[in-house]
């Protein structure tokens, strides 16, 4: 006869014999024992009585290893080892071995793998099933709109840089047109409103300083019959010679503008009369020592005459504009004199 557990044998000799104390408080010490195992967090003592029986021993450490099992699984620990055999055990490998696999489903998911299913956990599969087919199309509408946000942003930068370009431009516009609104175009020198403004603010920083300036006019001389020789656009590049030279003689802080036809302006600021006198001679000299060459590659020289006048500290407050313009009339006067005294010369306003 197989011998049985103790536990088994106790219940056989229980059923039987139903009247039997010592059967009963055994059978008690059993059962309390089995209770706690289920119930209690402690594992309890086995009781005294199987103390060294083998079979009931090995029971215990069954059982023992079936609650710590359990408890790692509840805990999310899904590699405790279980070496236990028989049913319960079999139950807890194969639920062991069911939540690995979906652990390894949701971590192919999260590398983007939304084809993966489960089948094997009942209604936890339908559910989770149903929760990666909506996480694949949220993931894919998402992905739609991500094109569609990346295609508009495109779009937004492209017509961000159009926009920036033609501020751009319109700058350039801006800049360009304020630059022919004050030059003049054939020689690139202030014109007359330019240089009549700049020099009205410069008189009024004379005026504040307590200095003299002086204005000076400038005429090639002979340029019709120049003109007459060698056409109107040898005259044009005679023209942006003695601007070339005129430019080369002045400071920094000097003005020089287009009077009208040939004809030029200069103010030259901080500079008395003899300085004034000194610089139209020095613009003259500049003209009458180059050499003019022609497009047919011959060359001719250029002279020109120049009336100058000195314009006296103001009070601030002045009309700037009567004060140059009455300076401009004394250097005509000037002009006229030095074209009357054979020209190629500098007079100074008397």
């Amino acid at each position: 006869m197989v011998r049985k557990p103790l536990a088994v044998r106790f219940f056989i000799v229980y059923c039987l014999v139903m009247a039997d104390d010592a059967a009963r408080s055994i059978a008690r010490q059993v059962l309390k024992y089995v209770e706690q195992l289920q119930n209690s967090r402690i594992i309890p003592e086995i009781p005294e009585a199987f103390a060294d029986d083998a079979d009931f021993l090995k029971y215990h450490k069954k059982i023992v290893e079936l609650r710590s099992a359990i408890l790692a699984l509840a805990k999310g620990d899904l590699y405790t080892p279980i070496t236990a055999k028989g049913y319960l055990a079999g139950a807890c490998k194969s639920l062991q071995a069911s939540l690995r696999h979906m652990t390894w489903k949701v971590s192919q998911i999260k590398m983007g793998d939304y084809e993966q299913r489960l089948d094997f956990l009942g209604e936890l599969s339908a559910s989770f099933n149903s929760m990666v087919t909506q996480l694949k199309i949220t993931t894919e509408n998402l992905r739609q709109k991500e094109e569609a946000l990346t295609v508009l942003a495109a779009s937004l930068q492209k017509e961000a840089r159009r926009r920036s370009d033609a501020l751009q431009e319109l700058r350039k516009s801006e800049q360009r047109f304020k630059y022919l609104a004050q030059r003049d175009p054939l020689t690139g020198l202030f014109n007359r409103r330019a240089f009549f403004s700049l020099a009205e603010m410069s008189l009024a920083y004379a005026a504040a300083v307590n200095q003299a300036c002086c204005v000076c006019m400038l005429d090639v001389d002979n340029f019709k019959k120049f003109n007459d020789r060698f056409g109107h656009l040898e005259g044009d590049r005679a023209l942006q010679h003695v601007v070339k030279c005129g430019q080369g003689a002045l400071r920094q802080a000097d003005i020089m503008g287009r009077y009208g036809g040939e004809e030029f302006l200069f103010l030259f600021a901080d500079t008395d009369e003899a300085q004034g006198y000194a610089a139209g001679e020095r613009i003259r000299l500049a003209i009458e020592r180059s050499v003019f060459s022609l497009e047919n590659g011959g060359t001719t020289a250029l002279t020109v005459s120049i009336g100058v006048a000195v314009i006296l500290p103001g009070k601030q407050g002045d009309d700037y504009g009567q004060t140059l313009r009455q300076g401009i009339a004394q250097v005509d006067a000037a002009l006229y004199q030095a074209k009357a005294q054979e020209k190629n010369r500098v007079c100074l306003a008397r």
